[in-house]
This record gives structure tokens, sequence and C-alpha cells, in this order.
């Protein structure tokens, strides 16, 4: 059975290329009638906090994404806390300790450091120089009742190759000899990410790892721990980075791209869902999608090499196809449940029309709540402008056609034309000034139906008024 999962660290909230990495292993597993897992790798305790893990849930689910085994979810292959799996690490390192894999490394920070300078110096690419490695056990113990607490490093086999084929990249091949021995087991005890991330795959059965590329240089090592604990190891697939319109790596500095908030500035889980599942993937299927479908026509092949860039165009793309999407009850929730209460209910659903043909986020629509329903409207210097270039005469007619035609809009409008013999934006323009305070909006045809004739004669009066006063 094919088994995926993603291991965030719960440091901070999820951010794009995170997102994208959990959508696609839940991808690949709903297609292949899989298990997703969820699992916190939150050894760093100094780094970890527990908001952060609450908020990746709520997010991922928010988004939509479900895994079958994790947090409040649980499973035969937990627990899915990393935090609570000490003894299952002890266990591996009593083991490559005996069998010759592993070694206790009592060089500090500051030796470590020196050595890399160095090596720097000398034109060598920096590695640990194996200071420790040769050290006995009555050494070892020495040291130990000394006070010195060593760390616990993986001794790299010399002169072998290491080759595997990515599920994006192809295949890849390093030599041992070009990785120094490293730190499984942290001097204060901790895990180190290399060790149990790898260890946590091979025992919770995990067929299929896809992460970033920024890992790429993590699995030769994975793969010889793993091989020197003769434990089965997950094919690898690193996807490519998503970097800014700049083509450097999304950070940041490009504006703020975790999950959290975006859903907080009101971003459709849906359109979210389209945007990422495209990111470094090809779609044949162009048209808005579901969870399902998504995974429908996800294909491990179609991964992109090439990094993929954030195109916030893209992004509103899909939002917008998102709120056109909803229904009735959906466009409510969005907006805020108060809306619906603040809307007359004979208004209700043309209002929804109006804002899904013309909103992106839910602040547009509290904007347009309160243009039609609620508050006093406020010209600019340039619109004052344009409704005293139109005159009050305009106005005038205006009202008279309003008051014959009502909301039919087209008989108020072929008045006017002939009337004053315009047409186009010289006769749009002042009347959704005079009714919006707006230069662009919805169809006049929506918004004067949504005022009422009552409402729009009233509008025209206080823009007539501002010609008279400033006349």
């Amino acid at each position: 059975m094919i088994r995926t999962r993603f291991s965030p660290s719960p440091t901070g909230l999820i951010h794009l290329g995170n997102a994208r990495a959990a959508l696609f292993s839940a991808l690949f597993a709903i297609k292949n009638q899989g298990v997703f897992i969820l699992r916190i790798e939150d050894t760093d305790q100094s780094r970890s906090e527990h908001q952060f893990t609450d908020l990746l849930q709520d997010d991922l689910k928010w988004l939509g994404v479900h895994w079958q085994e994790g947090p409040q979810v649980e499973g035969p292959q937990g627990p899915y806390w990393q935090s609570k799996r000490h003894e299952i690490y002890s266990h591996y390192y009593r083991q490559l300790e005996e069998t010759g894999h592993a070694y206790s490394c009592f060089c500090t920070d500051q030796e470590l450091a020196l050595n890399r300078k160095i090596q720097l110096s000398r034109g060598q690419a920096p590695r640990y120089a194996g200071t420790c490695r040769g050290l006995s056990k009555e050494e070892v113990a020495k040291r130990i009742a000394e006070g010195r607490m060593p760390a616990l490093r993986f001794q790299v086999p010399p002169h072998t190759p290491i080759q595997f084929v990515d599920l994006v990249k192809g295949p890849q091949h390093f030599n041992s000899d070009d990785i120094g021995d490293f730190i499984i087991r942290r001097a204060d005890g901790s895990s180190s990410f290399m060790f149990c991330n790898a260890i946590d795959d091979s025992l919770m059965g995990v067929t299929h790892v896809l992460r970033g590329e920024d890992h790429l240089a993590n699995t030769p090592r994975q793969l010889m721990i793993l091989e020197s604990l003769h434990m089965r190891a997950a094919q690898y697939g690193h996807l490519s980075l998503i970097t800014g319109e700049d083509g450097a790596p999304l950070s940041k500095r490009h504006g703020s791209f975790s999950l959290h908030d975006l859903r907080e500035k009101g971003y459709l889980p849906r359109a979210m869902l389209n945007y990422l599942a495209r990111l470094s993937h090809a779609y044949d299927e162009q048209k808005l999608l579901n969870l399902p479908e998504l995974a429908t026509h996800f294909h491990l092949e179609k991964l992109s090499r090439a990094s993929a860039r954030f195109d916030l165009h893209q992004l509103m793309h899909w939002q917008k196809e998102a709120v056109l999407a909803l229904t009735p009850a959906e466009v409510w929730e969005w907006v805020g449940k108060d809306f619906q209460e603040t809307i007359p209910k004979d208004k209700q659903s043309l209002f929804i029309k109006l804002l899904q043909e013309n909103i992106l986020f839910p602040e547009e629509a509290r904007k347009w709540k309160a243009i039609l329903f609620q508050q006093e409207l406020k010209w600019t210097e340039e619109q004052r402008l344009v409704l005293q270039t139109r005159g009050e005469a305009f106005f005038v007619a205006a009202q008279k056609a309003v008051q014959r035609y009502g909301t039919d809009l087209k008989s108020v409008l072929d008045e006017l034309k002939a009337q004053f013999n315009i047409a186009g934006k010289n006769l749009f323009m002042p009347i959704r000034i005079a009714l919006t305070a707006q230069d662009h909006g919805p169809e006049l045809l929506h918004i004067v139906t949504l005022l009422g004739t009552a409402e729009v004669l009233v509008r025209f009066e206080k823009a007539k008024a501002i010609r008279e006063k400033e006349c």
C-alpha cells in the first residue's frame, strides 16, 4: 500500500513550500487509495511551540488536507510526535554503536569552527575531520566521567557510492568520501532531524517521500543510516523550490506567504488548492477542481524539475474562480454571517450575485454593503468635478426619468442619452459616482435595483445639491 507523510517542525507557520509538499503527498496517497500520515517533528524543544502544532493542523484541515494517521487520529505506528519516541531512537542508537557504525564525539563548537576555517583556507570542502573516531571505550568513559557529554556521530563508510533514483530529478549519484561523519544525536541527548526522520519513515512504512529539494543532500546520509540498520528506505522525490518574481527563493522579504496569513486575508481553500497543485505540476484540466479531482489528475512524472515561480496573478485567477463557485450559503459564511442579518431578505439573492461577480475578498463585501445600505457617500475632489461638469440639469432629468420608469435602468439611460446627446463614459460615470462614490464597480443595473427607486432619487438629489452649493 502507498503510504506518504508530511512531517513539519512546529517552529513557525506553514509556508507555501511546506503546504505544497503536504498537498502533493496527500494527492498521491488519495490517487492510489493509500494512507497519508501527519507526523510532528518536535525534537528541537527549544524552538518547537505547541501553538504552531495546533495552527498547522487547523490550516491543513482548512485547506482540505486530512490525514489518516497522526495527531487526533493516531494509528498502529504511533506515537506521531517525535518528542514521544525517544525510547525508539535510543534502541537504534545502541544498535549503531554496537555494530561500530556510530561513535561518541567530544569536539566543541569552537574546535569544529576552527577545523572548518582551516579546511576552507586550504580550498577543501568543510567536513568533520574524524577527530574522535578512534577513541577507545576507556577514553570515552574517562571523558564522560569528567562531565563531558558527547554527541553521537554516524561513521560514514569510505569510498562508497550512494545512488538512488529521485522521483522528480531522476538518477542521483553521491560519494561517501564527500560526506563527513555527521551528528545523529546532539550532546544534550536530543535526536537530529537526519536520524529520527529516516527511522520514523521506515518504521511507519512510508513508501514515498515528497519534500523540498533543499533536503536532497540529506538523502544519501539517511540512506546510509537505514542500510546500516538493515531497514527499508522510502522512495524520495525532491520538489523544486518556489521562488519570488525576482527568481530568489520565496521568503518573508517577498511578503507574507504562510498558509495561515493567506487564509486570514480571505483566500478560499479551493483557490489555494488549485494554485498550489499547479506549482511545479502540469495539469491538463484547467478548470477549478476539488481535491479528489486534483488527485485523479496528479502524476509524479508531471512534476517539474524547474523552479516554480510564485505568480500573484494566477493566485488571483483561482481566487476568482473559487468565489464564483461558492453556493449562497458559502458566500454568507465567507463574508460573515452578520451580513445576512443586515441585508433586506428580498435583496439578498441579488446582493450575492453582485458580490460573486465583483469581489475577491470579504473586505470588499463589507465595502459594498456599506455603500449600498449604510454609509453616507463621500466624493473625492475629482469625483465632485465629474458631477459638476455633468451639471444640475442632468440630475434633475435623471430624477424625473427615475420617477417615470423606476428601476428600469435601460429606459432611464435611453431618455438621458436622447436628451443630452451623450453616451458611454460621459453617461455612465456621473450616474455611478452619484450612486456609489466609486469610479468602478458592479453593473449599474444591479446597483439601481438594490438601492431601490426612493434611495436612487435621494442620491441624485445629493449629487445635485453639491452642484448647487458649489456654484
